[in-house]
């Protein structure tokens, strides 16, 4: 399949180191603002890629499959749209849009034009992760999880004079909540589905949130995830039931290695990722549907996309965050 690229940033590089271990995966086509086009050039000469826009409905009418998303939060919407009514198919990253009406639409968009799109959530398609689902059962009755991706963001002291990156920009749906805590709750989501009810609580300067706590109720049992950028702690991840516990150290996103522990005293380790780049094995995935048109994979993919968006408006809504 050839692929065009939209944008720029940090996360480029990683989708180009991992799409060179993906047979079917042809890079052509890489667009950006005008301020990106020294950085796209660069990506070019490293990747071979041959084709450089500044607009991007040069990079449209160009001869690729598949659009590659990797633009501000708040330009996730638009730029997928325009690309589902050219008969692109789409790789989306996280998070899917900014509200649950516009994921809602693009889904429904999507089917109706016969497109395949997939939001490009890493933890969904790992490993470690599959086998974490194969385990679950046997930690008997869940009682209570927890995970913390808290990292001090490079830009902080930037946000703090002034200097507002998009990662802090509610013009541009960032936030600790959309940019971190999105793995935690992806995280959950993937294994227990539609929570009953939600508490989001957070910190907010500048009318974002810098960090924040995020608690899932699903009855029998609760989840709490914590997202932070304006400070930093030890990564950890706890799945705890009333027979044993799954633990690891990882950050939600990653998660590449965790512990697998009975109440007997038995441990195992699993390490299954495989030392791949972090990217690798969603691209796999989206391969694999992409070449069998599995459309079902796609929509089951799409659904839980809408549980995660939905829970991420009511979380900014109680927290007063308007974008």
């Amino acid at each position: 399949m050839k692929i065009g690229i939209v944008g720029a940033g940090n996360i480029v590089p990683d989708f180009l180191e991992a799409s060179k271990n993906i047979e079917d995966f042809e890079i052509v086509s890489i667009s950006a603002t005008e301020n990106g086009r020294e950085r796209m050039k660069k990506l070019s000469e490293k990747y071979g890629i041959k084709n450089i826009y500044t607009n991007y409905e040069d990079l449209l009418n160009d001869d690729i499959d598949v659009v590659y998303i990797a633009i501000p939060n708040s330009l996730h919407y638009e730029f997928a749209k325009k690309a589902i009514e050219r008969n692109k198919h789409i790789i989306l990253e996280k998070p899917f849009t900014t509200t649950y009406r516009e994921a809602e639409e693009l889904v429904e968009l999507a089917q109706e034009y016969g497109i395949m799109l997939f939001e490009a959530i890493s933890n969904q398609y790992l490993p470690n992760y599959k086998k974490t689902k194969e385990l679950i059962s046997e930690l008997g009755d869940i009682k209570i999880v927890q995970l913390n991706y808290s990292q001090y963001s490079s830009r902080y002291d930037r946000f703090k004079n002034g200097d507002i990156a998009p990662a802090f920009d509610p013009k541009k749906s960032g936030g600790a909540l959309m940019d971190l805590n999105v793995y935690n709750i992806y995280y959950i989501v993937g294994l227990f589905g539609s929570p009953q009810k939600i508490l989001y609580t957070a910190n907010i300067e500048r009318n974002i949130d810098t960090s924040g706590v995020l608690v899932l109720d699903y009855g029998s049992f609760k989840c709490v995830a914590v997202g932070a950028k304006d400070c930093k702690a030890p990564l950890s991840m706890n799945i705890q039931g009333d027979k044993g516990y799954i633990n690891s150290s990882d950050a939600a996103n990653m998660y590449n290695k965790f512990t697998f522990a009975k109440n007997d005293g038995t441990e195992k380790v699993f390490e299954l990722n495989g030392g791949k780049e972090r990217l690798y094995h969603e691209l796999v995935k989206f391969a694999e549907y992409y070449k069998n048109e599995d459309f079902d994979k796609f929509y089951e993919a799409n659904e839980k996309s809408l549980i995660v968006m939905k829970i991420l408006e009511e979380a900014r809504k109680q927290a007063g965050l308007e974008f």
